[in-house]
């Protein structure tokens, strides 16, 4: 279903507007987008050159031992060129059953000195195009994947709807409190693995269903990690605050946070839309949800939770919401959804303004506290313009870019030099990175991902070899 169908800015200002979208504002003047995304940030006792930001994106793409190989030094190399002053290294697991695919980066022992390596060879990249390095922020992103861990699962509770959505028995056992707290020393040595490394900033995720984030919502879960908002952060309290005892202020603490988790969805057979699978009101279960409408989000215990954080040593917050894995589209606005997942369900002007709303509202509650704001890729030439009215007005600090980095990794150059995006570069959101992500079938047991689209050299190949897999694999 095509949404995207304008061809000017004072078109698709016209559509937010008939969308109820709001927030959804637009800068038109290209001197006063450099202006707002040129701007500096101060990021605790730091400063990011610009407003703009390349978000975690996993490029599925390391060896079965964990290490960076070729097609990561390269994303990572484009990056690094590209002109933006806050690369968020993507979700880097901190142990061998916390990967995602088994293609997914670790972190360990064995492969430090390959991450040290990535890293030096980012700040030199940086420096030979713009100068200094002195002003680039790099969180490296530490992740357990919990649910979504492959080939073993782990999960905090029972969340019926997930658990089938998942796969998980309703018998499948939870983590305990104990291990809970054995998991809160890995955070802290994989810290210490990323400051070896040379990265000084770490990102402690929790977002899109992963572990982390699957805490957050456990409002059912018994014991000393579930129940009361108290007893779902303890884990960040008491890992923030081993970092800083341990590292003091040699790391930077950063969190990509999932504001709100919604529903899960799954395909009307008969429309092709995403639908909600049936729920109970109250809503017992998730994060940032209104338990009495759960498609609407409530931001009281967000905004709790990130005093708290922000009292417990949190200098930087990227702002997320929805799971890839049970409701794309609210994480992710798209134009087309990656093979055999469901349409949008709403038009995704909506879904840009729920992402906007919340960053906002979050961002003024906590004005001393940079953010990252997502959601902009599916705006394709016209991200750039609406988030230097986000920076200008105070909604955001910093305008982030993922799938859309993809496509076009210097974007941030053609800000900085044309205050415009090329529109023969930009995302349009078809979710072929996504498609390749979900592929399995090599002999790695996992495909890389990319743009096949606008890097079609590199990606291409894949995704043709991808494809006839699938096909395959379906006779």
């Amino acid at each position: 279903m095509r949404h995207f169908i304008y061809k000017s800015l004072v078109e698709l200002e016209e559509a937010a507007r008939q969308a109820g979208a709001e927030h959804v504002r637009f800068q038109h003047d290209k001197a006063k987008v450099q202006e707002a995304l040129g701007r500096k940030v101060r990021v605790g006792a730091r400063t990011a050159g610009n407003s703009m930001a390349i978000h975690p994106m996993e490029g599925c793409d390391g060896g079965l031992d964990g290490r960076p190989e070729e097609l990561t030094w390269r994303r990572y190399e484009r990056f690094a060129r590209g002109g933006a002053k806050l690369i968020w290294f993507e979700a880097t697991a901190i142990r061998e059953d916390g990967r995602a695919n088994p293609r997914q980066i670790w972190i360990n022992e064995k492969t430090v000195d390959e991450f040290a390596r990535l890293h030096d060879m980012m700040l030199r990249a940086h420096a030979e195009e713009w100068g200094t390095t002195d002003d680039l922020l790099m969180p490296m992103q530490l992740t357990v994947s919990g649910r979504y861990a492959v080939p073993s699962k782990t999960i905090v509770y029972h969340h019926p709807l997930i658990d089938r959505k998942s796969g998980t028995p309703a018998d499948f056992p939870v983590i305990s409190d104990d291990d809970l707290e054995r998991l809160e020393d890995d955070y802290v040595a994989g810290t210490g693995l990323a400051l070896r490394a040379g990265f000084t900033a770490v990102d402690i995720k929790a977002t899109h269903g992963y572990l982390l984030s699957e805490l957050l919502g456990a409002k059912t879960r018994e014991g000393r990690c579930g129940g009361s908002l108290e007893n779902r952060t303890r884990f960040f309290r008491n890992v923030f605050g081993k970092i800083r005892a341990k590292y003091g202020q040699r790391v930077m603490i950063c969190m990509r946070l999932g504001c709100y988790d919604g529903v899960p969805f799954v395909k009307d057979e008969q429309t092709g839309l995403g639908k909600p699978m049936e729920y109970p009101v109250p809503y017992p279960w998730g994060w940032g949800v209104d338990e009495n409408d759960p498609m609407r989000e409530d931001l009281a215990e967000v905004k709790t939770a990130i005093g708290w954080f922000r009292e417990w040593g949190l200098e930087l917050l990227n702002v997320s919401m929805g799971s890839p894995y049970y409701n794309p589209h609210i994480g992710r606005p798209f134009e087309k959804p990656d093979e055999g997942n469901y349409e949008q369900p709403e038009h995704p002007l909506v879904g840009v303004e729920r992402h906007f709303r919340v960053a906002g509202e979050l961002q003024r509650t906590f004005p001393d506290l940079p953010m990252v704001g997502t959601g902009y890729s599916w705006l394709q030439k016209y991200a750039v313009n609406a988030g230097a009215t986000n920076v200008a007005d105070g909604a955001i600090r910093f305008v982030g870019l993922g799938r859309g980095v993809l496509a076009y990794p210097d974007f941030a150059k053609d800000v900085i030099e044309k205050g415009e995006l090329d529109e023969a570069r930009v995302c349009k959101t078809l979710t072929y990175c996504t498609f390749l992500m979900r592929q399995k079938g090599n002999e790695l047991g996992q495909y890389p991902t990319g743009c096949p689209p606008f890097d079609k050299l590199v990606y291409g190949p894949i995704m043709k070899e991808a494809r006839e897999k699938k096909r395959g694999q379906g006779k």
